[in-house]
């Protein structure tokens, strides 16, 4: 089972074995380093065959944070890992798409 270090980032693993990602609040540089270690042990370590990340309590993502979600599509390709973006605001699903992440895999 995965833990999150602190409440910035929340996940559980669903029935159907997907892994469920869901930060909470500004994701900015203070929790880039905690979001990015979260996601890609997921990916490389759980390998559920779908990951969501849920961005429904976001309320903004920096650069840095956007690059990692960018970055963790094409490392879960690599891996086998279906990877979902769900309850994007319309922003952050904007900035995700221009950073390179599928429009198919956003959901507002």
């Amino acid at each position: 089972m995965l833990q999150a270090l602190d409440k910035t980032v929340e996940l559980h693993t669903e029935s159907d074995g997907s892994v469920v990602v869901r930060p909470h609040g500004r994701m900015g540089d203070d929790s880039a380093v905690q979001f990015q270690q979260v996601l890609v042990h997921a990916v490389r370590r759980v390998r559920p065959l779908r990951l969501v990340l849920d961005l429904g309590d976001v309320s903004a993502m920096d650069p840095i944070n956007v690059g990692t979600v960018a970055a963790l599509c094409d490392l879960a390709d690599d891996h086998h890992v279906a990877v979902f973006v769900k309850n994007s605001p319309a922003g952050i699903a904007h900035r995700l798409q221009a950073a390179g992440v599928p429009p198919g895999r956003i959901t507002a």
